[in-house]
């Protein structure tokens, strides 16, 4: 498949930031995917990789869907169109800096702002609401509410009140999908569906109020046919444990409330000078921009057209992505934006739970089983668009030779510059200015022995090795993986940190070195400035003070650290092997186990992540463990009398385990079955997608004792797949290591695994034995 992205050397020249990954913001990416604009650079903020349709979430509910079937992949879709995908919440604006404040990064710099994050839960004023009522929205949070929902009732036989507040499409929807649900799972379980009972609460006069009579009759005979409780003119203003409270102070009792109901603008945006109205919601003009800050735009729930207000629905927030693009891609070419207008009326497909729904569009009423297969036809074509994404043909790939984007004379000056011939040798250096003030506010920390370090800079940094110490010195450097410069910068020094621990040592000192593409001063400060903030977390909480480096123009982003550690002198035996403190890896002894803190896998999981052929939970799931320290794990390994230690990089998980055989004068064996790993690699394995460095790391299947025995075991090809910053692989003795792994699971680690055993050594060349479900069972005897 081929990958939509900017043109090759082309600098990023301005910044759309998309925060939220509403149905809007997936029509812009697409959009822009499909035609590219050369010099901008995209990026989507959003907490939540997979966002859901709302147009199948309660089909979903009703168990007509699976998940994936139902969610958009965020983060596959930015990949598919060139843009940076940020795991991250806005929480604020700094409209002065024109940054974008996240709860757990850095700030992101936009040149054109777009906001699309629906609507928030009023429950602030709902007494009880947080701690009793289930929010519907924001609806890509939803999933996990609805599944302890459902694990609740199961869980729990006897009578159950489930009360709905909300008497729109939306919530009758809803409703009807949980009663078909829940029905259905109680009888698979044995149980009576009667032991549920649902009602409906709604402060209007009707049900379904936006709709046409004949619809409204509809409804409120398919809920009095399945025994539902509707309760009209009922302002719902408390919730309690096991029940709700009205307006007129009436209690009614509720095991399970679901709020579909009162729905604002979320609390930030109170603190940007946006204009808002009454309700929180963003206000926006013809062209869906703020008419209080020109470079901001919104879309979706979140945002009020003032000249042509609108209910909330998806309808709407699906077809402002096409005008939303346009105009994104008009304002940084400085062409006029176009208006939009949205229609008047419009056809809804309201579900009944069980494959029947009914059709209302101004006065129209249609309603039979055909709809719902209308509907679902509809739905998925939809969701296809977004999720089976197609190879780029050559029109849509026709994008400008030359950028159209509106640069002042001095960028003009810098874009140039950016794409012409560049010197080599120092004059490859980032610019002094550039790099101070990307490094200005950075505060690595403090360490005495440190004389001369980044506080007073100097052509070298001077570091004192305390009495008693040894030093032990480490180097890694490769090339980003991964479109966020921030999350890249956390993951390059931890995987630096990685041969520190390993050894036993605390991290003293790094030292960097950083490649960066060429582009606009702007650009390339706030690169650098986000990838070392992410680098220097990482290094300040091991303690492990940044002490200099080197930043250069290259084509790609790349990011490396010489460390320095310390370990107390003397730590090894009379025979020069490892003693309790220094873990090498020659310490092997015959009858330890094999203890590995992390689960494999990052190397195929990105390679597939390239080809757009991984989920973008599995691409979560692997960022996660190699941004866990293994700082800790190192400590209790230690702590629990392990004599070696390495972490799983490069290699793969044989060639490291193969480069501690050998000196240690052992064999061991591993367990197949044992292995623990990352979501996911056992799928893109399968598919035959591997890593660039697996063909190099095959070479040591020589290794293997009964090589050909174990080719077609589906697990075979990841004891060859290059990890980065992965876990650590160590030898316990073996009546310690259930303790091990239990402190490791204290600690963090999970996935900490007992996935072999040290062996005598045996007479065939091969060191390393495989086996497959046996280990555990083989140690305790």
């Amino acid at each position: 498949m081929q990958q939509p992205q900017q043109p090759p050397g082309l600098p990023a020249l301005r910044d759309i930031v998309l925060v939220g990954g509403g149905h809007t913001h997936v029509g812009v990416l697409k959009r822009f995917a499909m035609k590219p604009e050369p010099g901008v650079r995209l990026t989507l903020i959003c907490r939540d990789t997979h966002t859901p349709y709302s147009g199948m979430l309660p089909g979903y509910v009703a168990g007509h869907y699976g998940y994936d079937e139902v969610h958009i992949d965020l983060r596959r879709l930015a990949e598919y169109a060139g843009a940076r995908f940020f795991a991250d919440e806005a929480i604020g604006i700094d409209h002065g800096a024109r940054t974008v404040l996240c709860r757990s990064r850095p700030p992101v710099p936009y040149d054109w702002l777009s906001i699309n994050i629906g609507s928030t839960p009023r429950m602030d004023a709902l007494g009880g609401g947080a701690e009793h009522a289930v929010p519907v929205k924001p609806i890509h949070r939803f999933n996990d509410r609805w599944q302890t929902l459902l694990r609740r009732i199961e869980a729990h036989p006897g009578r159950t009140r489930v009360a709905v507040v909300g008497g729109g499409a939306g919530g009758v929807e809803l409703l009807l999908a949980m009663q078909y649900r829940l029905g259905r799972e109680l009888a698979a379980h044995g149980r009576d569906p009667a032991e549920l009972s649902f009602a409906l609460f709604t402060r209007g006069e009707r049900i379904l109020p936006t709709h046409n009579a004949r619809v409204r009759a509809q409804f409120r005979d398919t809920l009095a046919r399945r025994g539902v409780e509707v309760h009209t003119a009922t302002e719902v203003v408390d919730v309690a444990a096991g029940r709700l409270q009205a307006a007129d102070g009436t209690w009614h009792g509720a095991d399970e409330i679901v709020w579909v109901t009162h729905a604002g603008g979320a609390d930030w945006l109170k603190d940007t000078r946006l204009a808002l109205d009454d309700d929180g919601f963003i206000q926006v003009d013809d062209t869906l921009r703020s008419p209080s800050d020109p470079r901001i735009f919104a879309a979706g729930d979140i945002a009020r057209q003032v000249n042509h207000p609108r209910e909330k629905a998806g309808v709407f927030a699906v077809r402002q992505g096409r005008p939303l693009a346009d105009n994104l891609r008009a304002v940084v070419t400085g062409r006029p934006l176009r208006p939009y207008r949205p229609q008047a009326r419009w056809l809804a497909l309201i579900s009944t739970g069980d494959r029947h729904a009914v059709a209302s569009r101004g006065g129209l009423y249609l309603a039979g089983d055909w709809a719902w297969r209308w509907k679902d036809w509809i739905d998925r074509r939809f969701m296809a668009r977004f999720n089976d994404l197609p190879p780029m043909t050559q029109d849509a790939m026709k994008a400008p030779a030359r950028s159209r984007v509106a640069l002042d004379e001095d960028e003009s000056a810098q874009a140039i510059s950016a794409l012409a011939m560049r010197c080599g040798g120092c004059g490859a250096k980032v610019g002094a200015t550039t790099l101070s003030r990307a490094l200005a506010t950075l505060e690595p920390v403090a360490r005495e022995e440190v004389r001369v370090g980044l506080h007073a800079p100097d052509d070298a940094a001077v570091v004192r090795v305390p009495p008693g110490k040894d030093m032990v010195h480490t180097i890694d450097f490769f090339r980003a993986f991964i479109d966020d410069p921030y999350v890249f910068g956390r993951i390059a020094a931890n995987h630096a940190l990685g041969d520190i621990f390993a050894m036993g040592a605390e991290a003293q000192t790094a030292t960097a070195v950083a490649t960066v593409p060429q582009g606009l001063e702007a650009k390339v400060e706030d690169t650098v400035y986000q990838m070392m903030a992410g680098a220097v977390e990482v290094l300040n909480a091991a303690g492990c003070a940044l002490v200099g480096g080197h930043t250069g123009e290259g084509s790609e982003l790349a990011l490396g650290f010489a460390v320095n550690g310390l370990i107390d002198s003397g730590s090894a035996d009379e025979d020069g092997r490892s003693g309790t403190a220094l873990m090498t890896k020659d310490g092997l002894r015959p009858g330890q186990a094999l203890i590995l803190t992390k689960p494999i896998g990052t190397g195929t999981l990105f390679a597939a992540h390239a080809r757009l052929a991984a989920r973008g939970r599995w691409i979560d799931a692997a960022l996660t463990s190699m941004g866990q320290s293994s700082r800790q794990a190192a400590n209790c390994l230690r702590e629990h009398g392990a004599t070696a230690c390495t972490d799983l990089t490069g290699f793969g998980l044989l060639g490291h385990l193969v480069e501690m055989t050998r000196p240690s004068g052992v064999d061991a064996e591993l367990d197949l079955a044992a292995l623990p790993l990352l979501e996911g690699a056992e799928e893109t394995v399968a598919a035959g997608i591997l890593s660039s460095l697996q063909p190099a790391n095959v070479r040591l299947r020589r290794a293997i004792r009964d090589q050909p025995a174990w080719v077609e075991h589906p697990r075979y090809p990841l004891l060859f797949d290059p990890q980065t910053a992965g876990g650590l692989l160590a030898s316990v003795p073996a009546e310690r290591a259930e303790a091990c792994l239990e402190a490791l699971h204290a600690l963090g680690y999970a996935r900490a695994t007992l996935i072999g055993r040290v062996l005598d050594p045996g007479v065939a060349l091969e060191p390393i034995h495989l086996t497959d479900g046996h280990l555990r069972g083989d140690l305790q005897t």
